[in-house]
């Protein structure tokens, strides 16, 4: 199961920067081409890499913390910083936007994840006191 671990999460999160791309592109009514899709989300997904790198997410890939709280700033500042770099806008809006999407859904998914992990961890049924003598 644990081999599984990182490359799970790892499709996670670029589905989350791909969900984001693509539900942005809808609202500014730009085609879906797979091409529109990639020439948006690429600078978003050399910043997560890049946060998973500097957070060396592979260790706790599902952690909110330290793991989520590190790949999520690296991933919204570094995506923004290689969209102004390539010729690319941001906007204040764009960027409380993508801030809020990426931290919900980056995020999001590794508290859900913790919340499995504890219930997984607790018996079924609380545990039987034996009666008093």
């Amino acid at each position: 199961m644990r081999q599984f671990l990182v490359p799970a999460a790892v499709t996670l999160d670029l589905l989350c920067v791909v969900v984001f791309v693509v539900l942005g592109r809808a609202e500014h009514h730009a085609s879906h081409v797979v091409s529109g899709v990639a020439e948006t989300a690429w600078p978003f997904a050399v910043a997560l890499l890049a946060g998973w790198l500097l957070s060396r997410a592979w260790r706790a890939p599902t952690r909110v913390v330290p793991t989520g709280l590190v790949v999520w700033p690296v991933t919204v500042a570094g995506g923004m910083l290689l969209r102004v770099l390539t010729g690319g806008t941001t906007q204040p809006s764009f960027i409380v936007v993508t801030s809020l999407f990426l931290g919900a859904t980056l995020l999001g998914w590794r508290a859900v994840a913790a919340l499995l992990r504890r219930r997984a961890g607790r018996p079924a049924t609380p545990p039987q006191r034996p009666a008093a003598p």
